[in-house]
């Protein structure tokens, strides 16, 4: 009798254990239980932020739970990285990550306060923000291959305007400079809507911008996209050639913004993160809403999210330190 009251205690020890642990089945079932504080490294209103409180909204539903998103603006996104990676592996602490967060921190900056390989587990890449070449009235040409000409005549050089150092609109400039051969001179702003404010009003004559942030100033015909970064044209921008028809099928770039959790997080909350995520990506409303705002919805598996970061990270990196760009 003594055996079997020893046994049942066992049994049921080892229950409430697994029903504690992280990680397990158990808590696979339940996930999540509670509510899931939402990590973006930019201000309200962005892209970013636009992208995971539409996805949020969806897989709060879906979930039962809320989904809370925390604006950690600074740093070029380290600041929001960092918080993520000291955050408990448990899946209720997640970021997203951008190309900044994922690929080019590490090489413009000397000391970063987080390593995005050993610090932080790729969930999904839920979207792609693809670069376009616009022009203000300041630039004179009125197509790409112009803009070029002329970029490659002057003497001076042409200057350009970005989200700000490190962004992807900033390489994306830069990559076209390196792929085309022209003389340019970077002007930084604090966001793609001030540095869009000053193309549109003729103190910057080009920049490199996504749909999400510009399609209000071109629809308005304040700026006039001359290229698209991207291996096809955009459906919003049909007459919109690419820079692989002008010749320069190199010059592709897009912001990136996938989910990562931090590093120890166990594979099965990955699991179940990626799966209810990539669900809320799909719904149809969600999907179409993220097309209309100009992103190009994924949801991928973590597997391919990492292939995609390694073969992102081989060609921008190279270009980075081929350029000798630093932010430090």
């Amino acid at each position: 009798m003594k055996k079997r009251l020893f046994t049942a205690s066992v049994l049921a020890t080892s229950m409430l254990w697994l029903a504690a642990a992280p990680g397990t089945v158990m808590a696979q079932d339940k996930f999540p239980s509670k509510s899931v504080r939402w990590i973006v490294p930019y201000a309200a209103g962005g892209g970013s932020d636009f992208l995971a409180r539409t996805i949020g909204q969806a897989w709060g539903a879906q979930a039962h739970q809320p989904i809370v998103v925390d604006n950690r603006p600074g740093g070029n996104t380290a600041i929001g990285a960092s918080e993520t990676a000291r955050a408990a592996a448990d899946g209720y602490t997640v970021l997203s990550a951008d190309n900044g967060t994922l690929i080019f921190n590490p090489v413009l900056y000397k000391s970063l306060s987080y390593n995005p390989g050993k610090d932080l587990m790729p969930v999904t890449l839920m979207g792609r923000f693809p670069m376009i070449l616009v022009a203000g009235p300041a630039e004179k040409a009125k197509t790409a291959k112009e803009f070029i000409a002329a970029a490659k005549a002057s003497a001076e050089g042409v200057n350009y305007g970005s989200a700000g150092a490190g962004s992807p609109h900033h390489l994306a400039m830069e990559l076209l400079k390196s792929e085309a051969g022209l003389k340019l001179a970077h002007a930084p702003y604090r966001g793609a809507a001030p540095a869009l404010a000053d193309v549109a009003g003729g103190q910057i004559p080009v920049m490199m911008v996504d749909l999400a942030a510009g399609a209000g100033f071109i629809k308005g015909g304040k700026v006039r996209p001359l290229a698209v970064a991207n291996a096809t044209r955009l459906p919003q921008l049909p007459d919109v050639p690419t820079f692989g028809e002008l010749g320069l099928p190199g010059v592709q770039a897009a912001a990136l913004v996938g989910m990562v959790a931090p590093a120890k997080t166990p594979a099965n909350v990955v699991t179940a993160l990626n799966k209810q995520v990539v669900a809320a990506i799909n719904e149809p409303a969600v999907k179409q809403k993220l097309i209309d705002f100009g992103v190009e919805p994924v949801g991928n598996t973590p597997e391919q999210f990492q292939a995609l970061i390694h073969s992102e990270s081989t060609r921008w990196q190279k270009l980075i330190k081929d350029l000798n760009i630093t932010l430090d």
